[in-house]
């Protein structure tokens, strides 16, 4: 089953030894149309508004704030709201966020090169250095570590459930979590 999910923060528990722990929040879904396991669900994000977005709600017949669309694995077999049951009694959960995204990055922070040497006169300083090679194969091999995009891939980790509250649809999983607090993302019970 999968849920989407608003990553809140980070915290620890009060035990000893403590652990570092998650907070992410279960969002509001409600189930359009179930096909074999799977369904079309809507959800709130954002102010997004469009011709096609209006069409679903009228089709689904659907309030303005639910404002996007996805396929998910749900638990139910007939439209309406989504059944949270699967979550408490989950072990682990699968989480899929997008990593923070550090835009154009040189080669030293987006792959961790050491770099030349900084003394006074030295001209190498942060830069790649020696890219190609001479007479064969003359060119530049592919997937060669290079300055470019950093940052905002999907990123899956696998994490142990610490407790659910259901009242508030909060889930506290073990460990860290890829992305940014507020940013959207995917559990899907693994356990």
């Amino acid at each position: 089953m999968e849920y989407i999910v608003e990553k809140i923060g980070m915290s620890r528990t009060i035990t000893i030894p403590s652990k570092s722990v998650t907070l992410l929040r279960v969002l509001d879904v409600k189930v359009c149309e179930v096909n074999e396991g799977t369904a079309v669900v809507a959800y709130n994000s954002g102010k997004k508004m469009n011709k096609s977005i209006e069409g679903q709600q009228k089709k689904y017949s659907l309030s303005s704030e639910y404002n996007r669309f996805v396929t998910l694995e749900v638990a139910n077999s007939e439209a309406g709201d989504l059944d949270l049951s699967p979550l408490t009694g989950a072990k682990t959960v699968k989480t899929s966020f997008n990593t923070k995204g550090r835009g154009f990055t040189g080669a030293m922070k987006r792959w961790n090169f050491s770099g030349g040497p900084a003394e006074h006169g030295h001209r190498f300083g942060r830069r790649t250095g020696s890219i190609g090679n001479a007479e064969w194969p003359g060119r530049v091999m592919k997937g060669k570590k290079m300055p470019g995009q950093y940052g905002n891939t999907k990123n899956s980790v696998k994490n142990e459930i610490i407790s659910y509250d259901a009242e508030n649809n909060i889930l506290v999983v073990a460990g860290s979590v890829s992305g940014a607090n507020g940013a959207l993302g995917r559990i899907k019970v693994a356990r």
